[in-house]
């Protein structure tokens, strides 16, 4: 299976929202969520959607996924390539691959942003859903 997240805010810090998408292999959707997370950075959102996303997967029962993220730096961290040196981050960090050992075979792969529209779209419709209107 395909797990495509993405994280989004509006400002840096600002609005957040998660937003996490799984396919099949011939790219039908499974299964897709977003989640508002209020003031956060966009590092932050990046992590809560991979979280809200692993947690679907394994909630439905995937042993294998090929995980899809726009973002290069949780990519790198967590195939080791750079260090988490936030504190915020590396709380986060523990929980994902709390969850990640959770799976049988993972594979991240870092992809550009028109390639993770759809994980985009959640993660903006969780702000959009939840901004106050004056």
């Amino acid at each position: 299976m395909k797990l495509f997240s993405d994280g989004a805010c509006r400002g840096n810090p600002g609005m957040g929202g998660a937003g996490a998408v799984i396919t099949d292999e011939a790219d039908n959707i499974l299964w897709e969520e977003k989640e508002y997370l209020g003031h956060c950075t966009n590092n932050i959102a990046e992590y809560k959607a991979l979280i809200l996303g692993l947690k679907g997967a394994r909630v439905l029962g995937f042993t294998q996924l090929d995980v899809y993220l726009d973002s290069e730096l949780l990519a790198n961290q967590i195939n080791g390539s750079y260090k988490v040196k936030n504190e915020n981050l590396k709380v986060l960090m523990q929980e994902v691959r709390g969850l990640l050992s959770s799976f049988k075979s993972v594979h991240v792969k870092h992809v550009l942003r028109c390639q993770n529209r759809r994980a985009d779209k959640m993660a903006n419709l969780a702000i959009d859903m939840n901004q106050k209107i004056p």
